[in-house]
């Protein structure tokens, strides 16, 4: 399974360049015109192209719940944090990050 991450309008679409290494082909709602979409919408294209959405807002967490996956969901719990943190993060993160979206049972993942 690729590990493509669609960055919510809310994580900064300056750090794909630096994610690529990790997970390719990711992009972020902005660069597609969805920056302007409503959550439904989003979660509707996440699904259709295989991405995994990463988030600060527990907006997609709740229709996860209520919709199962796909998509998976990552919710990013650190709060306002500049865009060089964000990125490190999911670095660090990365072989776990992997390993949730490779996990057929999981639907959503917290980061801190």
């Amino acid at each position: 399974m690729p590990h493509k991450l669609l960055l919510d309008q809310n994580i900064s679409y300056r750090i794909l360049d630096k994610l690529a290494r990790h997970f390719s082909d990711s992009n972020q709602v902005r660069l597609l015109g969805l920056d302007k979409a409503d959550d439904i919408t989003i979660w509707q294209y996440a699904k259709k192209h295989g991405f995994t959405i990463v988030t600060k807002d527990s907006d997609f967490h709740e229709l996860s719940l209520i919709n199962g996956i796909p998509p998976k969901i990552i919710w990013l719990k650190c709060g306002n944090q500049r865009k060089d943190y964000i990125c490190q993060l999911l670095i660090k993160q990365a072989p776990e990050i992997k390993t949730f979206i490779d996990d057929h049972q999981a639907v959503y993942l917290e980061i801190y």
